[in-house]
């Protein structure tokens, strides 16, 4: 049971981390930077508007400009190449541990008699997806940097006890048996967002708006694609590992 879990888990996991990290490449990474560039000033919001300079001139010698020009390129080229390896090792190892997840629940729902294959698993990714990100998504979008938020301890705690009652209200929904269950299912899934997630007073940021949708729509897209791809990927190995 413990290899099968390994096995299925990890494999799975890393194999969907190697998605999402492509993924990430493709659609959000491009935004992260714009991101930072607001934050640190290198771009700035309405710059431009009303027929303002878009950008601020500077003086510095020609040679002088050439010279430092170089340096920031390889320092750049090699910051780039570091972020990048950390950015695939670390979504790697983050969905290995939602793959060891989902097999445990694999494991947990084999006990009282109920198979799991990849066309199973797929809507458990799914289910994943809506625990980990969407519902909490629902009262904590996800941040462009340099936003402002509450204080990272409430956050934390938020998400973690709405992903842990959203999670709990599915399993209900999907193998209650009574009505019972389902009124606690539903209670479970809206309680979090009745309390309501810890917000600031007021919103502001140095990114505009139509970046931070942008942001949050394809960060929810990625990862729906990606704890599909889990979902399946997790339950054709939990599957062909019982035969």
């Amino acid at each position: 049971m413990i290899q099968r879990l390994l096995a299925g888990g990890l494999i799975a996991g890393f194999a969907a981390g190697l998605f999402a990290a492509l993924l990430h490449f493709a659609f959000i990474q491009e935004l992260i930077l714009l991101g930072e560039e607001y934050e640190t000033g290198s771009l700035t919001h309405f710059a431009g508007a009303g027929g303002a300079p878009a950008q601020a001139g500077h003086d510095h010698a020609a040679g002088e400009a050439a010279h430092d020009h170089g340096d920031a390129t390889a320092e750049g080229e090699e910051s780039a190449v570091t972020r990048n390896a950390l950015t695939v090792l670390f979504t790697g190892l983050i969905y290995a541990s939602y793959g060891l997840i989902l097999v445990a629940g694999y494991a947990l729902a084999e006990h009282f008699g109920r198979k799991v294959d990849a066309r199973e698993g797929i809507l458990w990714g799914i289910a994943g997806y809506a625990a980990f990100q969407l519902a909490p998504a629902m009262g904590l979008a996800p941040e462009l940097p340099g936003t402002i938020a509450a204080d990272l301890g409430a956050r934390q705690a938020w998400w973690l006890g709405t992903v842990v009652a959203t999670a709990v209200g599915l399993a209900l929904l999907a193998y209650g048996r009574s009505f019972v269950a389902a009124g606690i299912a539903g209670a479970l899934l809206a309680a979090p967002h009745v309390i309501g997630a810890p917000h600031i007073d007021q919103y502001f940021g140095v990114a505009p708006t139509e970046v931070g949708a942008e942001y949050s729509a394809r960060v929810l897209g990625v990862g729906l694609a990606v704890w599909a791809a889990l979902g399946w990927l997790s339950g054709r190995l939990w599957a062909g590992s019982r035969a």
